[in-house]
């Protein structure tokens, strides 16, 4: 069975202010400690895009930059991801298909999303 490169890595609060910064996306439930105490959260939490990018980095390392423009993400969240908490991007390609690959990330050994 074809296997997706795995990474891993470490989300800290540095890389959440990088990815606000990059992206335009200063919501507060990504950056004010305060606000995010009021929240179901009661934390900061990622972006979810920023956790899809892992997913990204995930498939460029394996098929090359030409995956984007021929391959498309389903994605779903189940959880919130807080700083401190290690994500590991996995995939192989689903029973029966030439070309569908089921990815997963996961946060401490837990399934986030899919």
């Amino acid at each position: 069975m074809t296997k997706i490169i795995s990474t891993s890595k470490t989300i800290n609060k540095t890389d959440i202010e990088k990815y606000a910064s990059a992206a335009g996306d200063f919501n507060p439930i990504h950056l004010d400690e305060n606000f995010a105490k009021t929240t179901q959260f009661g934390k900061c939490i990622a972006h979810g895009m920023m956790v899809a990018a892992s997913i990204s980095e995930a498939l460029t390392a394996q098929f090359g930059i030409n995956w984007i423009s021929k391959g498309h993400l389903k994605i779903r969240f189940k959880s919130p991801l807080f700083p401190g908490e290690q994500i590991t991007t996995t995939g192989e390609l689903k029973k029966n298909s030439l070309n569908t690959f089921s990815v997963k990330v996961t946060k401490n050994n837990n399934r986030v999303w899919q």
